[in-house]
């Protein structure tokens, strides 16, 4: 996915686990949507009824946005964020986290600062973007946030009065390998994702799909089991040691924190002799490749890494 964020569906972005089986309420809902049981397309979520929200990302693309209510930057974002989902028409959902009600939503995202956007597709987080960007920004982001979704068969739409839900293109399956690797994905077996991609690349080297899934994968497995403050400081009492670097670059990756994993792997970059640093250099190209070359943040990195290799 080239977006501002991973392209996958990163299990390791957030933890859910301790929010999963809370005891759930109906999440809420505006009068018309109560009247009509359909969901609205924007509405608040608590820490009580994020599993309903959960659920409904089985079906149709949830946005979540953090905000609270002395963030100013939040309140330039959150209405273009309701804007660019209205005109979507029921492809994708807003729901609305005050981080100072819901202490443990901002916890479990890793809320470092608001706002934060991310979103969840089939139960699972998807990174997209923190501070408040541009609309232009937004769209793109959201465009492909359907693509990577429709990539994992969640095409469902919300019922927007007025509108007539337009008639949906009979879904391909996908290729046996793709498949396989998403089935082994959705069962958190990612040694068994990777062969399957890396199989579907040896049918195909142009795949782009497997490519590109190859390597988000090949994320989730890295971070699979890593506990964030552990890393930062196993980091931080080894500047130079490349794998406990390497480590927390991916979480940062995985949390959204792109610009962060980058400045990381630029400096160790340039701190280690010349020949000691193409481990540094791959992991660097990799990490590009997930989030895409049209990425201003992938733009920035790649110029001074070349600047560091000239």
């Amino acid at each position: 996915m080239s977006t501002p964020a991973p392209g996958s569906v990163l299990r390791g972005a957030v933890d859910l686990s301790s929010l999963r089986n809370r005891p759930q309420t109906p999440a809420p809902a505006s009068a018309d949507a109560q009247a009509g049981g359909a969901t609205p397309l924007v509405f608040d979520v608590t820490d009580a009824t994020f599993g309903d929200v959960l659920e409904l990302s089985r079906t149709v693309p949830v946005v979540i946005d953090l905000w609270a209510e002395w963030c100013q930057p939040c309140k330039q974002l959150s209405p273009v964020l309701e804007k660019v989902v209205t005109e979507l028409g029921g492809r994708l959902v807003l729901a609305k986290v005050d981080v100072d009600a819901n202490p443990q939503l901002a916890q479990g995202f890793r809320a470092q600062s608001i706002p934060m956007v991310l979103a969840l597709v089939a139960g699972q987080p998807v990174p997209l973007f923190t501070g408040a960007v541009p609309e232009e920004q937004v769209r793109d982001v959201f465009a492909q946030l359907l693509q990577l979704a429709a990539q994992h068969g969640v095409t469902g739409t919300v019922p927007v009065e007025g509108v007539a839900p337009a008639e949906e293109p009979g879904d391909e399956p996908l290729p046996p390998l793709h498949a396989e690797a998403f089935a082994a994905i959705e069962e958190g077996d990612y040694a068994r994702a990777v062969a399957a991609y890396e199989k579907a690349l040896v049918e195909d080297p142009r795949d782009a799909d497997a490519r590109a899934g190859l390597g988000q994968v090949r994320l989730l497995a890295r971070v699979q089991d890593a506990d964030l403050q552990a890393a930062r400081a196993a980091a931080a009492a080894s500047p130079t040691g490349i794998e406990a670097q390497f480590l927390v670059a991916d979480l940062d990756v995985v949390g959204g924190h792109v610009d962060d994993a980058f400045g990381r792997l630029l400096e160790i970059f340039a701190a280690l002799p010349t020949d000691e640093r193409a481990p540094v250099r791959e992991r660097l190209l990799e990490l590009f490749g997930l989030i895409g070359d049209d990425d201003a943040r992938v733009i920035r990195a790649r110029t001074r890494l070349a600047s560091l290799l000239f």
